[in-house]
């Protein structure tokens, strides 16, 4: 048994629990959403999503599900488009 690996899956798992520790400066993802997938992207504090409702609106129930519930507290300060 490597005692080392054990002692750094015993760290992560406390990390992981701090959400304070992670900071996400980008991102794409595929977001799976009820009626079609959508390209939805993070990047310089700049939500994306393809979805026809954020082309209007700047945001969507996919850019809001990511940053005020998933995410909250792991993204820099958002700017509108």
């Amino acid at each position: 048994m490597d005692y080392g690996l054990i002692g750094k899956i015993e760290k992560a798992k406390r990390y992981a629990e701090d959400r304070k520790r992670f900071h996400f400066n980008q991102f794409d993802i595929t977001f799976h959403g009820d009626n079609n997938d959508h390209h939805v992207s993070f990047a310089g504090g700049i939500f994306a999503c393809d979805c026809e409702f954020f082309l209007t609106h700047k945001r969507c129930a996919h850019t809001m599900a990511l940053e005020d519930h998933l995410l909250k507290g792991m993204l820099p300060e958002t700017q509108q488009a």
